[in-house]
Formats: C-alpha cells, structure tokens, sequence
C-alpha cells in the first residue's frame, strides 16, 4: 500500500513538473513575440517600405550616438541618463544627451525589419558623438536587453573587439554604394513626403542610404546628403 502511494506521489509530481515546464515555455514564446512586436514599434526610425525592386539595397547611419564612458566610484562605466544622472548633473552635463538606449533601440528597429528580412539591407552604420565609426552586419543579433547591449557597446567603446560590431575608418562615404542616394531625416526640414511615394520615385538601380539621428534632440550633419527630407511615417519603426 506503501509503495503504491508512493508511486502515485512521484507521478503527481512529474505531471506538476511537465505541466510547470509547459507553462514556462508558452510564457517565454509569448513574451518573445511581445517583444518582436514592441521592437516594430520603435520610435525615431524612419519607415521603409519592405517590398523594394529586386535591385535596390538599403544602408542605414545612425548618427551622433552617445557612447561616452567614465569612470563612476571605483568602476568605469557607460554613460547613460537613466543609470548615471546625478553623476552627469554633478558633471555639469545635461543628462537628456546621453541616451545610449536610443541606439540599442535603432539597433533592434532595422535589424529586426521586414527589410533585413528581405535581404535588402546592406549594412548599418554608427558615428559616435567624437567621430568614432562602427559597422554592424545585417546577420548580427543585437541583445535585446538594454544591460547586455551595454555591456558589448562599453568594450566597443573601450577598444576592445567585439564580434557584433567593429571599429573602421571614417569617412562612412568611402563604404557606400556608388550609385546612391543619400537622404538625411530632420523634423525640422520643410520637404515632407510619404516614404512609400519617395521611395517609387527613386530609380531602380539606385541604392538607398538612409541618414538617422540617434541622439535625443539636434541635428545631424548634412555634408554628404543629397537630401533631407520629414515625412509621415518618420517616428514609426521599420
């Protein structure tokens, strides 16, 4: 009698188990396709359509991304408003500008999108506040927590090698498609146009590099964009 009970206890358990075993992968599926969802949704990255002709490619540069380090108490660390505001205030330095988060965030936006899907997107392209250029592959898997992607932009910032991104030369010119057209984002520009009815009117062979901001407020640079544009879909994620 003993040992059937016994018995009975050990398969109870093991159906509590499987069942617990169940739920926690229903809840990690569910919460992955949240975030899928949450990374489409991404604001500050322009909107592109995913179904360009067969020829034309897409390069992404997010500009002016803050990726400072300092040394915080007894450890060096990546600057950010959300972990370090009174250190920045303490600093005379304005928090609002350090939003590394913001780049995590375009990370996720164009390497998540229906474009790279599609293989159409070339390259993404970084340029640090001080000028220090990156390039992130289209096949890179970007951590999808802020911490983790600290972590990695920390050690890029630093020097030392990561295998998600690399340091090159600037000018980021000199890897661009020849027959290209680079188009600059700014609120603030007066030519404002649908991106679906800028992008048809755009020749076939010709490739398409799209010039971001990644930082909270200004503007970015326009010495080598042929043009800047605000259209209707500007804050929402590719």
């Amino acid at each position: 009698m003993g040992k059937v009970k016994e018995e009975e206890e050990n398969y109870d358990r093991e159906e509590v188990e499987q069942l617990l075993e169940e739920e926690t992968a229903a809840t990690a599926t569910l919460d992955e396709k949240k975030a899928e969802e949450v990374t489409l949704e991404r604001p500050g990255i322009p909107f592109v359509p995913s179904n360009l002709n067969n020829k034309t490619g897409v390069t992404f540069i997010l500009e002016r991304a803050c990726l400072e380090v300092a040394k915080v108490g007894k450890s060096y660390q990546l600057l950010s408003s959300e972990d370090h505001a009174n250190f920045l205030r303490k600093n005379n330095k304005n928090p609002a500008e350090y939003r590394p988060d913001i780049l995590h965030q375009a990370l996720l936006t164009n390497l998540d999108s229906p474009l790279n899907k599609a293989g159409r997107l070339r390259a993404v392209y970084v340029r640090t506040e001080k000028g220090v250029l990156f390039e992130v592959k289209p096949h890179v898997r970007i951590p999808r927590t802020y911490k983790r992607f600290s972590g990695i932009m920390f050690n890029a910032a630093v020097g030392k090698r990561e295998k998600l991104l690399r340091v090159i030369k600037n000018p980021v010119t000199q890897y661009l498609p020849v027959n290209s057209r680079k188009i600059g984002f700014s609120y603030s520009s007066e030519k404002s146009i649908p991106m679906r009815d800028y992008v048809a009117a755009v020749s076939d062979d010709v490739d398409l590099v799209f010039v971001v901001g990644a930082m909270a407020h200004g503007k970015i640079s326009n010495d080598y964009t042929d043009d800047f544009i605000a259209n209707d879909r500007f804050s929402v994620a590719a």
